[in-house]
Order: structure tokens, then C-alpha cells, then sequence
């Protein structure tokens, strides 16, 4: 019985360890000229559903190694950039050695400069446009580059706008939570070839928040190949003075687990001119001419990091976590203004100067955390928490010398304020999606809960520290928003069609101290939109859409404390600001999948605009943030892009607008004025491929803008020429980049407003002209493609960032 035992016991012990054997693939990716296809993926396939049993990515010799496989009949594919191999079966029972699969690459000859890609296609879809950019000649551009040249997008001071209103930037349907000055870094850095496609999203649907404007969401190529890939960076700037950053990131990606982590350092010296001219007037012209030369240097020092873990459950269950922390401990910035006043014959009659002193500090700490459970027929269900903490602190002190036209001295006005504001931002979001037949449905709840507190102290100093109470205030505010969304969507033969409905239950309530006043709002507003799209033929398509929208002021906005240049020019908040709401209409033809035709109109309704009022008693100017009456936007878009050569790829947009706008002119009687504008903005941009071997790209712009409509002001003419080289070394691990900026000194024109009693135009004068050299370096696995995104939430879009 015992030896029958240790026999039975052998025999278990041997089956069990042939079942359980498994074995080892190797082989090499090349193409059709028998090179190797470095860092390429490779897809081990279930013969019967050619589901996914394994992937992996070929080395920098384009070998690889996939193990723990077991017995059985299977597919291999490989694909690198877009194109794939042919399906190769093999049956494993060993471990096999194959020899190369073939990944055909598509390339064209002009002029013995051969450049692998195709032209950028665009597709119009019932409620976006989609540039496809994968595997074209313009993926070897920056994601910056290739947004510049999106349908329908202008950038104007290093904002990207779409129809004259800034635009908010996502990546993989991931809101980028950054100032405009920060997403171009960031997507100056992030190579292009990794991007699928851009998505314009003019009107977005109601699975968006009702708060927002247009859409510009990058697609990047999906590779689930393992293992792991870092870089570091490096730039440096010389405009008037020089700037750096340096950064690194580190991705890892296991069958389970991706963990992205990130830093930027970021310390920086400004320079900002202002020259400005104000003719006060009263019933018998102007009685007073000031003109300020003012310059500004502002010192500061960023960290920026960011950390991604997603973890996969299982097939149908994955758990997310976003972390992202901005510290600003150092943000000081000089001011010294020198103002001359003459009298209305032109005489000197006294001068003052003003030097400033400010010192701010910000801490902005976010956390994102999202379940995503998908269904085992179709469908999906996601449930999303958020919180975020915002801290900023402000310490300003100002003094101010006037004297005669002789230069004797006269007197003094001195004054410093103490600012603090902290800011919770809580949401919770639920979001389900699944077919009923050949209708796509989508719905969702979300609850966000916002807490902002503020203070202002506000001290004399002319005889000693005094506190004056009536400067001061403290100001709190609270919103709590309810919506709920549904959506339906259907493609049959030769149209689509779009439609959904957003409801949002809104109460706030805003208390300052200082005025006593208690502002308590509480409505429910529905949000529709709709989307149809008709293709007539291949050459012709047209496509209508609508949507309602909403525009809540900044939590700065509604903070009624003031930010001094000095006692007699300053910025301050409305509490009694109220949301305005527009309607947005859209009007699309598209001709051969290559002309666009755009016509629009946009009821922007009650805008929340920043005005400039010169008070002509007290001879202050003042900017107030203030709804105005009714403003209007209607206009014509027209985009083309085309290949010239396979080395040359010509993209232009030509935007014909109107704006207008009727507001409030609290400095002439309350009575209200309308301004307008009719203009036009043109943007081509040549991309050039400058070797062989696509290696060295070059970039030549030119942007002209015949002014617009800002708030009470209209701006000249501006124009911008730039120039751009990129120069890739060792298989794209290495990457030099030279950039040069507003190269015809034409970027920075005047702004005016001169309107009943009003008369006052400024300059303002940043680094526009500058040149930018950058460095990165990969390491590891560096083409795979990584989990890094930014978190989506609305409510931080009205933090002053």
C-alpha cells in the first residue's frame, strides 16, 4: 500500500509538471529591406477570437523574447507605428527560435528624399472634426506643432483659441490642468509620434460639463508592450533675460500594473513693459494727459509632479489613481512705474514714480481616484472621486513719490496688503454607457462641492502702520452643483445623429464682511445639444449643430479685493458677478475630405468680460470684472492643409469674424455702449523634412491677425513670424531643438478704448522675441506609450492657475 502510494504520488507529481510547462519564443522584427524595426510590438493571438494572450516590444535591434507561453496553436502579429505584419501561425510545444516577421513599410521617393507617412487626413463625425496624424510626415512634429495646425485652431500670446475663445486642451479625454503657458511646455516635449489623431470638439455633448467652451482632445497610440522608459530634459531661453527648466519622467508597465512619474523644476526671471497714455476729460475735454512708462520683473520658482498608477484587477476591472502637485514657493515680482502728468495744453504739471514690491507663494495638491468596470457583453460603468486643495498667499507693499515739474518733492503715499485665499474642491461622478440595439446610450450623475475662503488686510503706512477696515474684507464662498446627463446616438447609411440633455442644480452663496452684502443663487438650467451629420457622396458632407452652454465667473472674480499697481491703478473683484449662459450654433461643408467650410454664430449672452474704467473725478483707473449686457460672436472658417512633397507639408487657416459686445460704462453715467469688431486671422505654416532620413525637421511660420475685440479695448494689427528646428540623433533617443519668436518685432501692438468719456491706450510689452534651445534624452524602452494624463475637472478651470 505504501509503495502504491509513493507510486500514485510520482505519477501526479510528473502530469502535473508536464500541464504545467510552458515555453519560450524568440525572433526579430524587420522590414522589407531586411532592417531591423527597433522597439516594435509584438502580439501573441488566440487563433479562434484573435484575442490578445501576450505582448511584448522588440529591443533596440528589433529582437524579442516572450515566455511562460503555453502548449498550444496560435497567431503571431507585429506592428510598429501603424503598419502591421501578416498573421503567422505557429504551434508551440517547445521553445522555438523563428526567424524574421516582415512589417512593410510605405515610403515615397521625390527628388531622392524619401520620407516615410502619409498626408494628415481629416474626418468630419457628428460632433467633432478628427485630424488623423499617425504615421504622417507631421508625427515627427511636437504635440504643440501639430495642434498649430489643427483645423480651426488659432494661437494668439501662446494660447490656443478656436473661434477667439480659449480652448481647453485633453489628452485621452484627460483635461490638462495647466496655465496656457504651461500646456505649450508640456506639449513642446511630448513627441507627436505618438499621437493617433486631435479631436476639435466645437460643441461638446452632454456627457461634458455644461460649464466650458470648445475642445481640443489628443488620441495617442495605444502599445501594450512592457517594460520600461524614462527621459530627461533640459531648456533654456534667452529673451531679455535667460530662462531654464529641466525635467525627467519614469514610466513602468507590468500585464497589471503602469506607474508614470513626473518633475519639472522650473525657475524663471521675467521682464513685462507697459507704456500707457490716459486723457482725462471732463465737459470741456481733456483737462489731464498722464503717461506711464512701467516695468515689471517678476522672479519665479515652480515644481511640478505628477504621479499615475492604473492597476488591472482583472479583464473587466481596473482602479485608477492621479496625483498632481504645483508648489510655487517663491513668485516675486518689482514694479517700477514712473508717470509724467501734463495739463490739456500739453505743460508738465507733476510727476510721481512708483515702486512695488510683491511676493506670492501658491500650493494647488489634487488627487483623482476611478474605478472602470466593463461589462462581459458591451458597455461600461465609472465611478470617480476628486479632491483638490488650493493655498495662496500675497503679500504686497507699494510706495509712491509725486513731485513738482522742477523735481522738488511734494509728498508720499505708502500702503502694504496681506492676501490669503484657501480653496476645497470635492466631486464625485458616476458615469454608465452601453448600446440597445444599434443606439449608443450614455448617462451619468456628478455632485461637486466647492469651498473658497478669503482675506484682505489692508495697512497705511504714510504715518506709521495704520489698518483701514473699509480696504480690508473677508469674503467666503460656497457652490454646490447636482447634474445628470443622457445621451443617444445612431449611424445609419449615410447620416448620424447625435443628441443629449444636461440638467445642473446650482446653489451658491457669497458673504463679504466688508460690504455686508450676502449674494445666494439656486437655479436648475437644462443644457441641450444636437448633432447631425449627412454625407451627400464621398466629396461632400455638411453637418449642423447646437448646444447651450454655461460660463460660472473665477472664484478670483467674485473676490471683491483689490490688487494694487498703486493707490491710483487697480484690479478688483466682483461678488455680484451671475453665471451667463450661450447658445452655440455651427454649420459645417466639407469638400473632398480636404476643404472645410465652417460658418458660425455664438448668443455668448451676458459674458463675464474684464473692463477698464478711467475715473475722470478721482483720476483712477480701475479693471472690473462685470456681465455684461449681450455680446455676440459670428464668423467663417476655412482650412486646408496640404502635402506640397513629401518633404513639404503647407497648412493654412483663414478665419473671417465679428464681435460685439454692450456694456455697462460705470464711469459715464451707467449708461451702456456697444463695441465691435470686424476681422481676420490668417496662419500658414510650413513644415519641412530637412534630411534624408527625417531626422532634421524645420518649421517656418507666419501669423496675421488684423486685431479683436478684448473687453472695453480693441487691439492693432499683430503679426509673427517664427522659425523652428528639430534635429533627432541615435534612433530619436537623443533631441535638439532650436525655436525663435516674433522674429519681425510685430507681435506686441497697441490696445484702445476711446469711447463717450473714455480715452486711454496701453502697450504692453512681454518677451515675445526670444530664442529657445531644448534637449531630451530617452532611455529604456522609450516608444512605449505611457499612462500620464491630467485631471479632468471643471470647477479647478475657475482657480487662478
Amino acid at each position: 500500500m505504501k509503495i502504491l502510494l509513493t507510486t500514485l504520488l510520482f505519477v501526479l507529481g510528473i502530469t502535473q509538471s508536464i500541464l504545467a510547462q510552458t515555453y519560450e519564443l524568440k525572433g526579430s522584427i524587420k522590414d522589407q529591406n531586411q532592417e531591423p524595426i527597433p522597439f516594435a510590438s509584438v502580439f501573441l493571438l488566440q487563433v479562434s477570437d484573435s484575442t490578445m494572450v501576450k505582448g511584448t516590444s522588440a529591443d533596440e535591434d528589433g529582437a524579442f523574447i516572450m515566455d511562460n507561453i503555453n502548449e498550444g496553436l496560435y497567431f503571431l502579429q507585429a506592428s510598429y507605428i501603424g503598419q502591421t505584419s501578416e498573421y503567422l501561425a505557429l504551434e508551440i510545444f517547445m521553445d522555438t527560435r523563428i526567424g524574421a516577421i516582415l512589417i512593410p513599410q510605405r515610403a515615397e521617393e521625390l527628388n531622392e528624399v524619401t520620407v516615410v507617412g502619409n498626408r494628415p487626413a481629416v474626418e468630419r463625425k457628428v460632433d467633432r472634426i478628427v485630424f488623423n496624424v499617425e504615421n504622417t510626415a507631421l508625427s515627427q512634429n511636437s504635440s504643440w506643432d501639430i495642434l498649430r495646425q489643427t483645423p480651426g485652431v488659432i494661437v494668439n500670446n501662446d494660447e490656443l483659441k478656436v473661434r477667439n475663445q480659449a480652448t481647453t486642451v485633453y489628452i485621452n479625454n484627460r483635461k490638462v490642468q495647466l496655465s496656457a503657458e504651461e500646456v505649450r511646455s508640456l506639449l513642446e516635449n511630448y513627441q507627436g509620434e505618438h499621437i493617433k489623431s486631435v479631436e476639435v470638439i466645437h460643441n461638446p455633448p452632454a456627457s461634458y460639463d455644461a460649464e466650458g467652451g470648445s475642445v481640443l482632445n489628443i488620441i495617442t497610440s495605444k502599445n501594450v508592450s512592457l517594460g520600461y522608459k524614462g527621459n530627461v530634459s533640459a531648456g533654456y531661453t534667452q529673451g531679455v533675460f535667460p530662462k531654464y527648466n529641466f525635467g525627467t519622467s519614469h514610466f513602468y508597465k507590468t500585464n497589471k500594473l503602469n506607474v508614470n512619474a513626473n518633475y519639472n523644476y522650473v525657475p524663471k526671471k521675467e521682464y513685462k513693459g507697459l507704456l500707457n497714455t490716459i486723457n482725462f476729460k471732463d465737459e470741456r475735454g481733456v483737462f489731464s494727459i498722464w503717461h506711464t512708462d512701467f516695468d515689471q520683473i517678476i522672479r519665479t520658482q515652480a515644481h511640478i509632479a505628477a504621479l499615475n498608477i492604473d492597476y488591472e484587477i482583472d479583464d473587466r476591472n481596473v482602479l485608477s489613481l492621479t496625483t498632481n502637485t504645483q508648489l510655487q514657493p517663491k513668485r516675486d515680482a518689482e514694479y517700477f512705474q514712473e508717470t509724467i502728468i501734463r495739463n490739456g495744453a500739453g505743460i508738465i504739471d507733476s510727476t510721481f514714480t512708483t515702486n512695488s514690491y510683491l511676493d506670492e507663494k501658491k500650493t494647488n495638491l489634487s488627487g483623482d481616484l476611478t474605478f472602470k468596470h466593463t461589462f462581459k457583453d458591451q458597455g461600461s460603468l465609472n465611478a470617480n472621486a476628486h479632491y483638490t486643495y488650493f493655498d495662496f498667499n500675497r503679500g504686497q507693499d507699494v510706495g509712491s513719490d509725486y513731485f513738482l515739474p522742477d523735481g522738488s518733492f511734494v509728498r508720499e503715499y505708502n500702503f502694504f496688503t496681506i492676501a490669503d485665499q484657501q480653496i476645497d474642491i470635492k466631486t464625485a461622478q458616476l458615469d454608465y454607457s452601453n448600446y440597445f440595439g444599434s443606439i449608443s446610450f450614455e448617462t451619468g450623475v456628478k455632485g461637486s462641492f466647492i469651498d473658497s475662503k478669503s482675506t484682505l488686510d489692508y495697512f497705511l503706512q504714510n504715518n506709521g502702520s495704520q489698518f483701514i477696515a473699509n480696504l480690508s474684507d473677508d469674503y467666503t464662498y460656497d457652490e454646490n452643483v447636482y447634474s445628470a446627463y443622457v445621451s443617444l446616438s445612431k449611424d445609419w447609411e449615410k447620416w448620424s445623429i447625435k443628441s443629449g440633455l444636461r440638467a445642473e442644480q446650482t446653489k451658491s452663496t457669497g458673504v463679504s464682511a466688508s460690504v455686508t452684502t450676502i449674494n445666494d443663487l439656486e437655479y436648475l438650467e437644462f443644457f441641450p445639444s444636437v448633432f447631425v451629420l449627412h454625407t451627400i457622396n464621398d466629396d461632400h458632407s455638411i453637418s449642423l449643430d447646437y448646444s447651450r452652454k454655461l460660463k460660472r465667473p473665477r472664484y478670483d472674480d467674485l473676490n471683491p479685493f483689490r490688487t494694487y499697481i498703486n493707490e491710483r491703478t487697480f484690479e478688483e473683484g466682483n461678488p455680484n458677478l451671475t453665471p451667463n449662459f450661450s447658445h452655440n450654433f455651427n454649420l459645417n461643408y466639407t469638400l473632398q475630405q480636404e476643404y472645410f467650410f465652417d460658418f458660425y454664430y455664438r448668443d455668448n449672452g451676458r459674458y463675464i468680460s474684464t473692463l477698464t474704467f478711467q475715473d475722470n473725478t478721482n483720476l483712477v483707473v480701475r479693471d472690473v470684472t462685470q456681465n455684461v449686457l449681450k455680446s455676440t460672436s459670428y464668423g467663417i472658417d476655412f482650412t486646408y492643409g496640404k502635402s506640397i512633397s513629401n518633404n513639404w507639408y503647407l497648412y493654412s487657416y483663414i478665419s473671417l469674424f465679428h464681435e460685439d459686445e454692450t456694456f455697462l460704462a460705470v464711469q459715464s453715467n451707467e449708461n451702456s455702449f456697444a463695441l465691435d469688431y470686424q476681422g481676420a486671422y490668417v496662419d500658414l505654416t510650413n513644415y519641412l523634412t530637412l534630411s534624408k532620413d527625417g531626422t532634421f525637421k524645420g518649421e517656418l511660420g507666419f501669423v496675421y491677425l488684423s486685431g479683436y475685440l478684448q473687453g472695453s479695448y480693441i487691439q492693432d494689427e499683430l503679426m509673427n513670424l517664427t522659425l523652428g528646428l528639430r534635429k533627432s540623433f541615435n534612433k530619436n533617443r537623443m533631441v535638439l531643438s532650436l525655436s525663435a519668436n516674433d522674429l519681425l518685432n510685430k507681435y506686441n501692438t497697441y490696445f484702445t478704448s476711446t469711447y463717450l468719456n473714455q480715452d486711454n491706450r496701453f502697450l504692453s510689452t512681454p518677451e515675445t522675441q526670444y530664442v529657445k534651445f531644448g534637449f531630451t534624452y530617452n532611455f529604456g524602452n522609450f516608444r512605449l506609450e505611457d499612462n500620464q494624463r491630467d485631471i479632468d475637472k471643471i470647477e479647478r478651470d475657475r482657480l487662478d492657475n
